[in-house]
Formats: C-alpha cells, structure tokens, sequence
C-alpha cells in the first residue's frame, strides 16, 4: 500500500509540475519568429527574443477565460496534493481520497476548458504556425489530473471495506 500511496504522490506531483509549466512557459503557439503563450507573445529580432502585448484581435474574454482557468488548475491540483497529504493522517478509510479526488478533478476540467477553449478561439486562420509544447503538456496533465482522480476515486472505494 505505500507503494501504491508513493506512486500516487508522484503521478500527482508530476501533474503540478505540468500544470504550471503549461501554465507559465511561452510556447502554445510557434512560428520561426513568434513563440506565444496565454500571457505574451515573445518576437525574434536580431537574435534576441522580445516580449509584446498579445494582438489586438485575440478575443480578451476568451484570453481571459483561459488564463484563469489554466492558473485554477494549478491551484487545484496543488490543493489537491495537501489535502491528500493531511487525509492519510486524519480522515477514516471509507472518507480517505474523496476530497482529493475532486480537486484533481477540478483541476482537470480547468485545464480541459482551458486547452479546448484555445484550441476553438485562437490561431484558426493562421497556417504557418503549430501548436508549442506547452500546449501539447497543458493536454497531458489533462489526462494526468484526470487518471489521478480516478485513481483516488477507486481508491477509496477499495479502502472503504
């Protein structure tokens, strides 16, 4: 079982890791010149990289609802991880996982909605361009948050009895 608990606390941590990287790095959108995040969009000239303001014609409510969602997902999925901790130590076995399983839960609806709304919204008209890495890790902690709170859903259905 402490196996188990350990494999648990690293899938979880791994997915706080991913989160905020997605969250934080520069790279949802890419071209040879531009790197764009939810926050910025960074500008190769001469070399250097430069930050600007995202254009003009980005959708702010819907750069907004992004942003927020994917910061959320973060802060669901960390909360999730001390409330697992603090349920080892005082909850019962049939309540142990439950709390947990819905901030990761949570968190990954957040980033779902947050991944799937930039997807919809943002560079449809532009062909030079794919989708940076910090995209395709917002996608992947998606399916980690939500095997993590299915596993800890599972699990506190087996520690129940």
């Amino acid at each position: 079982m402490l196996v188990l608990l350990a494999g648990i606390f690293l899938l979880h941590l791994t997915s706080i890791i991913l989160l905020l990287v997605a969250t934080i790095d520069n790279a949802w959108w890419m071209t040879k010149i531009v790197s764009t995040d939810v926050w910025a969009r960074w500008i190769l000239t001469n070399g250097t990289w430069s930050s600007n303001d995202l254009p003009s014609y980005y959708h702010q409510e819907y750069l907004q609802a992004v942003q927020a969602s994917s910061v959320l997902a973060c802060i669901f999925s960390s909360l999730g991880l001390f409330v697992f901790v603090g349920q080892l130590f005082t909850l019962s076995k049939g309540q142990r996982f439950t709390f947990s399983g819905i901030f990761q839960l949570l968190a990954c609806l957040c980033i779902m909605i947050a991944a799937s709304i930039y997807t919809d919204i943002f560079h449809k008209n532009e062909s030079d361009g794919w989708y940076g890495h910090s995209f395709i890790l917002a996608w992947i902690s998606f399916a980690f948050t939500f095997i993590s709170s299915i596993i800890y859903f599972v699990l506190r259905k087996k520690t129940a009895n």
